[in-house]
């Protein structure tokens, strides 16, 4: 048995994948795209409150792959 078998439950599961950093700019996690607070308030959610999370989270995906330019910006200077 592994230990994240004792976690699962018949509820809406985590989208956690265990690369928990926060954006500095879109403030929510760049593993799973949920705010600090959903990551906080997650086991006290209801399960329709977690459905309605995890529909966003495929939109919140697209605010952390915009690029500033990065090095091809630098060499157009």
């Amino acid at each position: 048995m592994k230990s994240d078998d004792i976690w699962k439950r018949d509820e809406v599961e985590s989208p956690c994948i265990n690369v928990c950093v926060v954006h500095p700019e879109a403030r929510i996690c760049t593993g799973c795209y949920r705010s600090l607070d959903e990551i906080a308030g997650w086991s006290r959610m209801s399960a329709e409150a977690r459905r309605a999370v995890m529909d966003e989270l495929p939109d919140r995906a697209s605010l952390l792959r915009k690029r500033r330019g990065g090095r091809a910006a630098r060499l157009k200077r």
